[in-house]
């Protein structure tokens, strides 16, 4: 069980993520949609599933977003309603900015702790209003006594210009995370920067290592490319311009996300740090999806 296997600070959990469907889609159009995920999820080899809490970042960068920001359902619903006949951990992710204490207390109390986890997210920026705060929000969790496991996010790129990803992750870590999903990642030496500060600073202070899961995305389109930048994935140079000039980007894409994992596992193994993956699609065209499924399949194999 993934619960476990966070608790017992295994390495090589495997997970994918989803966004839920976007609010006011017709109930039979959701039926749909839930049962081609079910369908495409029940045979592979994951450990869980994550539902993604979207939320509007247009405080965080200046640049025009590629793709219209749309509220989708939210996903604790979607996975109670929708996705009851999947029998794997959900990973519900909570962007608790845009919560009051009473609806994240509920969510809190209401998951059931024995198949469900979740993930705080904090503002994407200083400048973004939130009626709850990220420490509020961990003291809360406290509050409830809720037995839900509870993830953080990190950003292992932002480590290379701040140099402090690993005080963050161990901050969260005395808050109660017990393991972080990163965001999608590209630039594998920013993530061994991170992995290798992370590592010693355990070392040095005498502290046990969660679980980093690494998140991996394929990316099928110059459209999808400007959209991730846009995120904030970090993409050196040099691989942008092998993704624009390849002959098909997608399935170079999905030849470096499973190089970079390899990589990245073979550098945390050595040093007995536990890794883990998640696989996404943060496009919805059906290329797309199918190429995050080859890669799990990859990985996997």
């Amino acid at each position: 069980m993934l619960i476990d296997k966070i608790i017992n600070r295994e390495s090589g959990i495997v997970l994918y993520g989803i966004t839920p469907p976007k609010k006011g889609t017709s109930r039979e159009k959701i039926e749909e949609i839930s049962s081609r995920q079910i369908q495409r999820l029940q045979p592979l080899k994951i450990d869980g599933l994550i539902l993604y809490d979207i939320q509007d970042e247009k405080s965080r960068t200046q640049e025009e977003r590629p793709f219209p920001f749309m509220e989708t359902l939210d996903s604790f619903y979607y996975s109670k309603e929708y996705l009851r006949s999947l029998p794997i951990a959900k990973v519900i992710y909570r962007s608790v900015g845009k919560y009051s204490e009473s609806e994240l207390s509920k969510f809190l109390v209401d998951a059931p702790a024995n198949d469900t986890l979740t993930v705080f997210v904090g503002a994407s920026s200083k400048s973004q209003a939130v009626t709850l705060s990220i420490n509020d929000a961990y003291k809360l969790k406290a509050r409830t006594s809720s037995d839900l496991l509870l993830g953080g996010v990190t950003i292992p790129e932002r480590h290379q210009s701040k140099g402090d990803e690993h005080i963050r992750v161990f901050n969260k870590i005395s808050h109660g995370c017990t393991f972080f999903v990163s965001q999608g990642v590209y630039d594998v030496n920013a993530s061994k920067d991170f992995l290798s500060e992370y590592y010693y600073y355990g070392q040095e202070h005498n502290i046990p290592l969660a679980p980093i899961v690494f998140t991996l995305t394929p990316c099928g389109s110059l459209k999808t490319l400007q959209f991730m930048k846009w995120l904030g994935i970090s993409i050196p140079k040099w691989l942008e311009n092998e993704l624009i000039q390849s002959n098909d980007i997608l399935q170079k894409s999905v030849d470096i996300s499973e190089q970079n994992w390899r990589d990245l596992k073979s550098f945390a193994d050595e040093k007995g740090i536990p890794i883990g993956c998640s696989i996404e699609s943060v496009a919805i065209r059906k290329v797309e999806v199918d190429a995050s499924i080859e890669l799990l399949q990859r990985i996997t194999q």
